[in-house]
This record gives C-alpha cells, sequence and structure tokens, in this order.
C-alpha cells in the first residue's frame, strides 16, 4: 500500500500500480502525473463518492477497483478509459447503473452489496463479459438484452429481489458457475438434516487456517470429545460476492455424507458474539490446494504453479471422485456454483475433498428446468479437466486414456447445455475405464 506523500512527492512516477487507503475524500489530482502508465487503481476503503470528468485520461489503465466508498452512481467516466476490463465497487451505496456507464470493453465486472434496482440494457453490448459479481442488491429482474452476452462466464446475483430467472439465462453457451439462492425465484434453502448444536465453551479454538469471503475457518479442540481435533467455521455475518452464510450453513447440511466431502459435525451455538456458524472433522495436513484462484488475466480460470504436472493416475482418480460428489449433490438438488480446482483438496494418493459451498443453489430437480443446473457444473467439470490435462506430464498428453478425456471434455464444452453428459453418465463411464485399465 502506498502513501499519498509519496504520490504528491514523486516518488511514485512511472507507477504502474497505484494503492491507496487513507480516508480519501476527493480524487488525488496528482493521480494525473501517471497517466500514461498505470495499469491497475485501487481507492478502496476511502469516502470517495465521484470521479473527476476527465478520467478517461488514464489511456493504459485495465483495472480499478473502489470499494468501500460512498459512491451512489457508476460513475460514466469509466467507460471513457480505453483499455479498462475490470472494475469493482462492492460495498458501496450505488443506486444507479446508467446506460452509458459499462464500457464495451469490461471482462470482470463486480458490484457486490449495493443498492442497485435495475440493471442498464447496454450490459447486453458487453461482448466481452466473462465475470459479473451481483449478489446483495435489489434487482428484480435481469435485463433480456444481457442474453447477448454470449462469453459470460460466472455469475453471482444472490441476495436480490428476482422474482423469475429469464429463459435464456440457463442456456448462455458458456455460463460454468451461477449462484442465485436468497432471490424469491430460489428454492428456501432450509436443510431437513438436524444438526446437533455444539456450544461455543466446548470448543477451544487454536490457530487460523485460513479465511474465506464467508468466514474464518480455525483449528479447535472438541473437549468434551476427548479432545478430538476439528475445524471451526465462524461466518462474518454479511454478504459475501456468493450470497448469504445462511444459505452455506443450510446447503453444507443438506450436503450429507460422502467420502469427497469432509464431514459436518455440527453448528455452534451460544457464541458470544452471536456469530453462526459449523463443526467439521479437520481435514489431515496431507491434504493441499488441488488449484490457485483465477488470477486478473486468466479471470475465470483457475491458476496452477508452473511445476504442477498431473499423472494418469491424477486424472482418472480426481474425475472420478468429482463426478461421484457432484451426482451425490446434484441428486439432492444443490448445483456447487463454484467448482473449480482451488475448492478441492488432495493428497499424494489423489484423494479428494470438496468444499466451499458459499456459491450453491438448491433447486428444485422434479422441475423441466432443473435439468440445467446440473449441465452448468457439468461445464465446470469440463473446466477442471480442461485444466488436468493441459498440465499433464507431456509424455502421457498422447495416451489413450488422455485421450479419451478429452473427448469427455469436449462433451463438457457443448454449446447447448442439455447435449452435455449428466454427472451419473460420466461417473459411469470412468468406472467403466477404471475396470478397463485397472487404474488404481
Amino acid at each position: 500500500m502506498q502513501t499519498l506523500e509519496q504520490l504528491r512527492s514523486g516518488a511514485l512516477a512511472g507507477s504502474t500500480s497505484i494503492r491507496l487507503s487513507c480516508g480519501l475524500t476527493e480524487f488525488p489530482s496528482e493521480l494525473f502525473q501517471l497517466v500514461d502508465t498505470l495499469e491497475l487503481l485501487d481507492l478502496s476503503n476511502n469516502h470517495l463518492t465521484n470521479l473527476p470528468d476527465d478520467f478517461g485520461r488514464f489511456s493504459k489503465l485495465k483495472i480499478a477497483f473502489f470499494s468501500d466508498n460512498l459512491f451512489t452512481e457508476y460513475p460514466e467516466v469509466l467507460a471513457d478509459c480505453p483499455l479498462l476490463e475490470m472494475v469493482g465497487f462492492k460495498s458501496n451505496q450505488i443506486v444507479t447503473v446508467s446506460e452509458k456507464a459499462l464500457s464495451n470493453h469490461i471482462r470482470w465486472l463486480i458490484l457486490t452489496n449495493n443498492k442497485i434496482e435495475r440493471l442498464p440494457a447496454s450490459i447486453g453490448n458487453c461482448f466481452r463479459l466473462q465475470k459479473v459479481a451481483l449478489a446483495g442488491n435489489r434487482i428484480k429482474v435481469l435485463p433480456d438484452e444481457m442474453a447477448a452476452c454470449l462469453n459470460l462466464e460466472l455469475l453471482r446475483i444472490s441476495a436480490n429481489q428476482i422474482q423469475k430467472l429469464p429463459e435464456w439465462l440457463m442456456r448462455l453457451p458458456k455460463l460454468s458457475w451461477l449462484a442465485y439462492s436468497d432471490n424469491p425465484c430460489s428454492v428456501a434453502q432450509q436443510s431437513n438434516v438436524l444438526l446437533p448444536d455444539i456450544p461455543w465453551s466446548e470448543l477451544e479454538v487454536k490457530e487460523q487456517l485460513g479465511e474465506g469471503a464467508s468466514g474464518v475457518i480455525s483449528k479447535a479442540v472438541w473437549i468434551p470429545f476427548f479432545g478430538k481435533e476439528v475445524a471451526v467455521k465462524v461466518f462474518k455475518g454479511e454478504v459475501t460476492s456468493d450470497g448469504l452464510p445462511l444459505s452455506e450453513m443450510n446447503t453444507c447440511a443438506a450436503a450429507d455424507n460422502h467420502r469427497s466431502l469432509v464431514t459436518l459435525l455440527g453448528k455452534i451455538s451460544h457464541h458470544p458474539h452471536q456469530k453462526e456458524g459449523l463443526v467439521f472433522d479437520l481435514v489431515p495436513s496431507s491434504f493441499r490446494n488441488l488449484g490457485k484462484p483465477p488470477s486478473f488475466i486468466t479471470c475465470t480460470r483457475d491458476t496452477f504453479e508452473p511445476d504442477t504436472f498431473f499423472s494418469l493416475k491424477d486424472l482418472t482418480r480426481i474425475a472420478f471422485q468429482t463426478a461421484s460428489v457432484l451426482e451425490q449433490l446434484h441428486s439432492k438438488g444443490i448445483m456447487h456454483g463454484d467448482f473449480y480446482a482451488h475448492n478441492l483438496m488432495i493428497d499424494d494418493q489423489s484423494n479428494v475433498l470438496l468444499g466451499d459451498f458459499g456459491a450453491a443453489t438448491m433447486y428444485d430437480v422434479s422441475l423441466p428446468v432443473g435439468v440445467l443446473h446440473e449441465k452448468l457444473d457439468v461445464r465446470a467439470y469440463g473446466c477442471l479437466l480442461d485444466d488436468i490435462l493441459e498440465n499433464m506430464q507431456p509424455e502421457l498428453k498422447d495416451h489413450p486414456v488422455a485421450e479419451t478425456f478429452m473427448t469427455w471434455r469436449n462433451e463438457c464444452f457443448l454449446i447447448v447445455p442439455e447435449e452435455r453428459p449428466t454427472f451419473s453418465e460420466i461417473h459411469s463411464r470412468i468406472k467403466s475405464l477404471i475396470d478397463q485399465v485397472l487404474i488404481q
């Protein structure tokens, strides 16, 4: 994080990236000294309400973040930046997004936790749009013009006021990650599973293991159970980019047990700050994340360390186990909505655990549109296969097993969602393959 003093002194001359969080109430005019070099501007956590009319002078700007400010309107001047492709206004007070506000070049738009009631029809002109986060607003209808956003892959619209999903939405050819819980059109996420209450006083919380958008995960000792080590997830209680924490809790419970899911032990009660939370079996230290989250460049696709190489055993076991757990989830009317390598954990034997139900949506499997929910997760599954195949050991890429998976990956990418296979079909195919080639 840089300082305003550094900016004013000229110490940041020629910078390509600027991050300032220092209680700003006005846009620092000194930033215009960087119009020919600045590519990333982050003015989050300030008190800004507007941008200067000549903001379009930032001719090299690609990424702009203004989260946790006081904007009430999405600034139209952003559309004047010729290269701007990622914009974030999470947790402002935005009510209005005008027809002139969105640049046709934008790929990644973050408007989570605002007060937006309608989207402009001009969003249909955003032909490069891949990723849109709109959870926690007041949107009632998605504009039909949005059906023209054929490159849209990830959409978060949870915790809005959407009465009905438009028919075109589930048939967007590249849509792979969708979350729409906590809308009038969604199935009420009330789990039928009665979770045991685990009093906070019975837990001795140790070190923090991780932190996500929805909560903090810590290691703990469950005192009455002979000091059993567990993982405790305490929810922050606020709208995240995926939706509301309570929906995540209910979906975790409804998912039931599976060898590729972390076992849920119960829910926290009597938290000193009235926080909601869940208690899970502790994941063994032998597990690690399969991948890393998308970067600014990859936008919707996971990233991997340069030395990541998968074997045929890895490919087959990962594909088999994830198809199995996704088959179970969809049999219960649960669309994961965030099926990614970075939400999978793996050990040295290629055993897999799926986590993070923050973007999950429950749906009615008896309705005709139900199968389309599964076909979105199928496309996300295809992306995982694609990532693994791309990172296969070079000498194995032409192996018949790898080529078989390439064919299945292509089927997961079919433009017409109904033509993609179901997880039951995928699971059955891989089991048959394992039986034939004896890959264990």
